[in-house]
Order: structure tokens, then C-alpha cells, then sequence
């Protein structure tokens, strides 16, 4: 077990660039070929992948369909095999990039509540994210999900926004499930906002309202747009794109990194 290892969740509204901050950070974190890094597609939209460049074959969700079918069928002794695959199953739906492992959890397909067995593959990711240095989540808007299909805390939840109110009223509205709901247990939250253009200190302002820490701004980077558009992983980006370059300060704010 590495005892030194951090847990960090990203999250934010749709289309605030959560994805791209999460592929940048791998990016950044993998200069250090020292560092394992782990990668959680906790969005259903499953945009984490492609901004990696890498082909899933197999998910959490698909793995979740399989106990949920064979439980249905009944059958005992294939119940209990299944019980004890769990580890392996997980191990086989953990895609390889360069220096870093890929874990999507999928869309949800079945109906119904089928909490015991989200228990169960929580259970069973957890110590999976032990073999690492450190594990970035990606999170849908709806936090709470973390905690029911992830992790029930993590060390370091990062909120991104972009410089819009909608933005900023997503944040607010996850701090409030953090703080006061407590859907997720976190040693530290900061927000990071995304997309600047020009100067950012008129919409820093704008954010004193909320009373979260401010850990950095990423501009709104023309690479990526162009990445994108030619279907390359945005960690084949040149490290002195201004995108990598914010994140890297981001990363030791948070000291990610050195």
C-alpha cells in the first residue's frame, strides 16, 4: 500500500472543462515517470478516453450488469465464483496508457436501486487506487454520485468553472452538498476556473462571494481546440502550451508536484 498517495476529484457543470483539466493534469504529472497515476472516468459521458487516447473495451458499468444478471439467474455456484472475480474483473477493465491506468465506470443501464452491489465495486476500487500515487477522478456534476459509485472520501476536490455565472452557481451549489449535505467527505476544495480570456481579476472577484479558495486559472488555450479537432490526446501536448503550463501551477498549489 502506498501510504502516501492522494485521492483528487474534479468536478463542476457540464462543459466546464473538467475532462480537459483532468487529461492536462495527467499530462503534467506524468513528466515525473516516477509517479503512478490512476485515472477514474466517473462521468457518464465517457469523454475522458478520448482525450487520453485510449480504447475502452470494458467498464465498471459493464462489470455492474454482469452480477446483476447472473444475481437474477440465480444460479449459486456461479454467484460465488463471480463473488470472488470481482478483483480480477476490475484488474481486466483497467485500460494502460503510457504511465498511468484508465478506469471507466460507465453508463448505468439496469433500473432500480442495486445499492449493495455499487457497495461492492466501491469496496473493490478503493484498494485498487492503493497501487497508486495518485488517483484523479472525474466526476459527473452530480457529486453524490462519487460517493455512491467511487469513493466515499477523498483528500482534494477541485470545482471547475468557467468564467460564466451558471458556472459559478454550480459551484456554489456543490459546496453546498460538500459542507453542508455532506455527500463526500474532503480534507480540501478549491476551485479552478477554466477558459479565461484577457484578465481574470474582474471574475476572481466575482468568486469572493462564495468563500472557497481560488487555486488557479487556465486560459482558454487554441491548442486544445485544435487537438481536438485532429482526434490527438491533449497529453501529447508541448509543454509550453499556456493550458499545461497554468495546470503545472495548479498541480503545485495543490503540491501535486514539486
Amino acid at each position: 500500500m502506498n501510504r502516501n498517495r492522494r485521492l483528487v476529484a474534479v468536478c463542476g457543470k457540464g462543459g466546464a472543462g473538467k475532462t480537459a483539466f483532468i487529461a492536462l493534469a495527467a499530462r503534467v504529472l506524468l513528466e515525473d515517470q516516477q509517479t503512478k497515476v490512476l485515472l477514474i472516468d466517473a462521468d457518464p459521458t465517457m469523454g475522458l478516453p478520448t482525450a487520453l487516447g485510449i480504447k475502452i473495451n470494458r467498464s465498471v458499468a459493464d462489470i455492474r450488469e454482469e452480477i446483476i444478471n447472473t444475481a437474477r439467474r440465480g444460479d449459486r455456484e456461479e454467484k460465488s465464483q463471480l463473488a470472488n472475480m470481482i478483483d480480477y474483473m476490475l484488474l481486466e477493465a483497467l485500460a494502460e496508457g503510457r504511465g498511468f491506468g484508465l478506469l471507466s465506470m460507465g453508463r448505468q443501464e439496469s433500473t432500480g436501486c442495486f445499492c449493495p452491489v455499487n457497495e461492492l465495486l466501491r469496496e473493490a476500487i478503493e484498494p485498487l487506487s492503493q497501487s497508486f500515487d495518485i488517483t484523479l477522478i472525474d466526476g459527473e456534476a452530480g457529486i453524490e454520485q462519487l460517493n455512491r459509485r467511487v469513493m466515499k472520501s477523498v483528500d482534494t476536490l477541485v470545482i471547475v468553472t468557467d468564467p460564466t455565472n451558471r458556472g459559478l452557481a454550480a459551484a456554489g451549489f456543490i459546496k453546498d452538498m460538500v459542507q453542508n449535505k455532506k455527500v463526500i467527505k474532503c480534507q480540501r476544495m478549491g476551485l479552478v476556473i477554466n477558459r479565461i480570456r484577457g484578465q481574470a481579476d474582474s471574475f476572481i472577484d466575482a468568486t469572493n462571494r462564495l468563500n472557497i479558495e481560488v487555486l488557479g486559472t487556465v486560459p482558454d488555450d487554441q491548442n486544445i481546440t485544435a487537438y481536438d479537432s485532429a482526434n490527438r490526446p491533449l497529453t501529447d501536448l508541448p509543454p509550453a502550451a499556456p493550458s499545461v503550463m497554468a495546470v503545472k501551477s495548479i498541480l503545485k498549489t495543490l503540491e501535486l508536484i514539486s
